[in-house]
């Protein structure tokens, strides 16, 4: 099912840059009332466009391979991350401050398309669900390493709060008090 879904967003994607590439450029050679001057400001556009996708590909893969080599701050932390007000059995010494970590997160636009096909026929919107459980990751490993930067031995009453920034992208804090432990 997600190699048909795959098929189907990469289908799309590809008929909308054919769409935007080859048939802007056929309409400009096939109407001759359009001087030369905004020819080349049609074609300046949808380079610069070509280029701002191609970049933001190339950034998304440099990102991926850097995770996959990391672990997550979180794993190798021993700080303690609690949504209560104090740690069972310890005792809360000193209160070091806020610590927070924040994201801004946004699917592919063929991920985006297959979830507008599932708001219509139902079921769980998978790839907003994948793409808020890395946001909350995300968050959570830069607010332990904030923490860490504090001296913090924990960060209690942890919370998590999620906004829309535009569209299908969303915005992911997570905070809490960074405290030394007895």
């Amino acid at each position: 099912m997600k190699q048909l879904k795959l098929i189907g967003s990469l289908a799309f994607v590809f008929g909308l840059f054919v769409t935007m590439f080859v048939g802007a450029a056929y309409m400009i050679y096939h109407e001759p009332t359009l001087p030369w001057w905004l020819k080349i400001a049609i074609y300046f556009i949808l380079g610069g466009i070509f280029v701002v996708l191609v970049t933001i590909v190339l950034e998304q893969q440099k990102l991926r391979a850097a995770e996959k080599k990391l672990p997550s701050p979180e794993a190798k932390s021993s700080i303690m991350i609690q949504n209560t007000a104090n740690v069972p059995g310890r005792e809360v010494l000193e209160v070091l401050g806020l610590a927070q970590g924040h994201t801004i997160f946004a699917i592919w636009l063929g991920n985006d398309l297959s979830a507008m096909v599932r708001l219509i026929l139902g079921g769980e919107l998978t790839e907003y669900t994948d793409m808020m459980g890395k946001a909350r990751q995300v968050a959570i490993d830069r607010m332990i390493e904030q923490a860490e930067k504090l001296g913090a031995d924990a960060v209690v009453n942890v919370r998590f709060m999620t906004t829309s920034v535009i569209g299908s992208a969303a915005e992911l804090l997570a905070y809490g008090t960074a405290v030394k432990l007895s």
